[in-house]
């Protein structure tokens, strides 16, 4: 399995493997070893749809030029979007499954397996691609059964597919369909597996997380959902992505003010801060209501730590706007921020508009606009040092572990390297490194006879921390974005 592209399309994949495990397939990490290589593809914007198709190009050659036949999937957003093309342009392509075929995977895949001679190189008559594309929008189905793709220790989960918002420059409600809720039952069947196989992070994706269980209930119902999990034993935090502005609700806010579990941090794509662009992007909001609403998650979630995503260069930015964007940006100091040059994407409406922006512009705002946002976060780096703060261990790299505190979402946020505590334990050695004499009774014997036998403290060996430990760090300093500490408990 190959996995591109975002959170959503990484549970996808642990969904396809599961099934592939279930139908009685084996799974191998590498492609050179397998008889079948599945692509998950993202086709969100140009540079995403470029991975993809160099990925497919890269394992159509591998199969070529194997000794022993392979066969090659392609899957998710680009197969979904473009199956019909790549059928056509890569004829290599052995089957095209659509969004809405994971459940049948498992049996197309033993009947691709079938086509295979054994794995003595030789390979059945080429017949037709294998094409599974159908209409994405189908009820939910829990996601249970998944094959882990993530450390043990946190897991995403989707609470919705689809998108119903009028976003001019985005592709996906036509690519995943409408926006359809999991009822809270299934959600919490699948925060129960993930949690006994030892996940401690719930991770909330969707396409649009505040408008969680608006088209089942008419409510939105993300507060009734965050309580639900908070109350499952052996969830230890629970983390909020992908989060609308405008249907941000005071509910919202208050539950993830008081439920504990919930880690204050909240990812909230605005996108942009001008009027005019907000218009033209379909954002159903404005300036005012997007200052109001930011002062108010930081006045009432102590200890907040928010993540957005702008875009620079979308048709009809002039300097004005753009600078609005980056005064913006710099006066109101997001502890988190991605920058996103603008992608023309077929189909959408922002892609016929006509005062697109020339490429080069866009380079340059991007690379302004992330300068601006690296002076804000190294300044908030700088002001961490000497903090106390509790983390959750995700790795080990050489002598440090790789850790992140809840201002710290995986992936796509900076690390925290924490420094192993070393305890002194006694005497065991001297100064010159030769042991201090015991008696039988294990006491030292002799005094010393110079100053190179005085006993002194040698350290033990580092305490060992594994994936998933949560342990107390002072931080010591920053090292670009990212944070030194040491272990202190």
């Amino acid at each position: 399995m190959v996995s591109l592209g975002c959170p959503k399309n990484l549970v996808d994949s642990e969904m396809i493997l599961g099934n592939v495990g279930e139908a009685g397939l084996s799974i191998t990490p590498s492609p050179e070893d397998a008889d079948v290589i599945i692509i998950n593809t993202c086709g969100f914007i140009e540079s995403a749809k470029e991975e993809s198709i160099n990925t497919i190009l890269e394992m159509c050659e591998l199969k070529s030029a194997s000794a022993t036949p392979k066969k090659v999937v392609v899957t998710g957003c680009l197969g979904q979007r473009y199956g019909v093309e790549l059928k056509k342009e890569v004829p290599e392509v052995d089957a095209i499954i659509g969004l809405g075929e994971y459940e049948n995977i498992g049996a197309a895949l033993k009947k691709l397996s079938s086509e295979l001679d054994g794995g003595h190189g030789k390979k059945k008559k080429h017949g037709e691609s294998l094409y599974q594309v159908s209409d994405p929008t189908k009820a939910c189905n829990a996601e249970v059964g998944r094959f882990r793709l993530t450390p043990r220790h946190y897991a995403y989960v989707k609470i919705s597919e689809g998108c119903d918002n009028p976003c001019t420059f985005c592709a996906i409600p036509s690519i995943r369909g409408a926006f359809r809720s999991k009822p809270i039952s299934m959600v919490l069947e699948e925060v129960g597996e993930l949690v006994s196989s030892g996940t401690k992070e719930i991770i909330i994706i969707s396409q649009d997380t505040t408008s969680y269980g608006v088209d089942l209930t008419g409510k939105f119902e993300l507060s009734r959902l965050l309580e639900a999990i908070a109350s499952v034993r052996g969830v230890e935090w629970i983390r909020i992505l992908y989060a609308y502005p405008a249907f941000f609700t005071d509910e919202m806010i208050d539950s993830i003010a008081s439920i504990d579990k919930v880690v204050k941090y909240v990812d909230i794509p605005l996108q942009h801060i001008s009027d005019k662009m907000l218009r033209r992007m379909g954002r159903r909001s404005n300036e005012s209501k997007t200052r109001a609403l930011l002062s108010k998650l930081r006045e009432r979630i102590p200890g907040l730590y928010l993540r957005t995503t702008f875009i620079v260069g979308f048709p009809g930015e002039d300097e004005g706007e753009f600078g609005t964007l980056r005064d913006f940006v710099r006066e109101f100091g997001f502890e988190r921020l991605g920058v996103f040059p603008y992608s023309e994407e077929e189909g959408t409406p922002a892609a016929s508009f006509q005062d697109q922006v020339l490429p080069e512009v866009r380079a340059k705002r991007f690379e302004e606009l992330m300068l601006v946002q690296q002076e804000n976060a190294f300044r908030q780096s700088r002001a961490r040092k000497g903090q106390l703060v509790s983390v959750l261990i995700d790795g080990n790299v050489k002598d440090r572990a790789r850790a992140r505190s809840y201002g710290e979402a995986p992936e796509i946020d900076p690390c925290i390297y924490v420094s192993p505590r070393r305890r002194p334990s006694g005497p065991k050695g001297a100064a010159n490194g030769t042991e201090i004499a015991l008696d039988g009774e294990g006491k030292r014997g002799a005094d010393p006879r110079s100053f190179r036998e005085i006993p002194v403290w040698k350290e033990e060996d580092p305490q060992p921390v594994n994936a998933g430990d949560f342990v107390t760090v002072k931080i010591m300093g920053n090292k670009d974005y990212d944070l030194l500490a040491e272990m202190v408990g």
